[in-house]
């Protein structure tokens, strides 16, 4: 005969530790900072912002409108295009876009080229000069622009660059060093079990770098690019005292320059000549904003 034992199904007993009384006031605190953080990202969107509905406001007015200095007012047509027309025939705004396309194609990639492969050098090859070679990369870094620019106006006047688009192809091109410590830490990452067993199976160090180590440098390669094309098209010092021929070889940048005089300054025309500017870069970034994000963050890490 056996028994059969009910067991009786209990409640768990309350944990006094896991439960935490209904207090209101940190609810309170809780909801007071969640608001300030969502005012605060407001009033930082707003300060963004403002300048650039201005601008878009200021390209529709007429001169009469502008001078009445009321910057937040609305233009009294929106399908006033004549600011954009003169922008862009007056400004030569198709020919400072070829300018500033060949400049920038040029430049990223001369500098990718040649960052890359200073940097495959520094990484993989021991010389007897490799540390004071990086200690003048670094020393380069420190040194201010502007107290080298007489001696590189100097350099470029000689070679017989000045005013032409090589000038600032060259400078572009030949003063980043950012570029090449973003490349030498990112070779860190890569094993160099990859060069040994290339070096073995016969192929040259020239062979290894372009099909092994500049493949594999794509994140890097995306990081670089982001940054300079940003830098280059947004330069203005560089066009604009190296290449002064502005009626062939004006660039964005210095285009917007043109509509300034000691007289008179056609403010809403070069706030047109801005959107006109704005435009491609905002184009782009709405485009490639999941690369540029994930290139910069890998290049980062690396």
């Amino acid at each position: 005969m056996t028994t059969a034992t009910r067991t009786v199904d209990r409640p768990p007993a309350p944990d006094m530790g896991s439960r935490s009384p209904h207090r209101p006031g940190a609810v309170t605190v809780r909801r007071v900072v969640t608001v300030l953080k969502y005012l605060s990202l407001v009033a930082g969107a707003t300060v963004a912002l403002l300048p650039l509905l201005v601008i878009f406001s200021t390209s529709f007015k007429t001169g009469e409108e502008f001078d009445r200095g009321e910057p937040l007012a609305l233009p009294g047509s929106l399908l006033n295009l004549d600011n954009y027309y003169v922008a862009f025939t007056d400004g030569h705004m198709l020919l400072a876009f070829l300018n500033t396309a060949i400049i920038l194609l040029v430049s990223v990639t001369g500098t990718v080229i040649i960052g890359s492969m200073a940097a495959y050098a520094l990484s993989r090859f021991d010389f007897r000069m490799k540390k004071p070679v990086l200690f003048l990369f670094l020393l380069a870094t420190l040194v201010p622009p502007v107290t080298q620019q007489v001696a590189t106006f100097q350099v470029i006047s000689a070679l017989g660059l000045f005013n032409t688009r090589w000038a600032a192809i060259v400078l572009f091109m030949g003063t980043d060093i950012v570029s090449i410590y973003i490349f030498l830490q990112f070779l860190r990452t890569i094993p160099r079990a990859l060069d040994e067993a290339a070096v073995l199976d016969g192929a040259s160090y020239t062979r290894i770098y372009w099909q092994i180590i500049l493949p594999l440098m794509k994140p890097a390669i995306a990081t670089v690019v982001i940054i300079k094309s940003v830098a280059i098209y947004n330069d203005f010092y560089t066009p604009f005292l190296y290449m002064p021929n502005k009626d062939e070889l004006g660039v964005v940048s210095t285009v917007l320059f043109s509509f300034k005089g000691p007289f008179n300054t056609e403010w809403e025309v070069i706030a047109a000549a801005i959107v006109i500017a704005i435009v491609p870069t905002l184009v782009a970034f709405l485009a490639l904003q999941r690369y540029i994000y994930s290139g910069l963050t890998t290049g980062a890490t690396k």
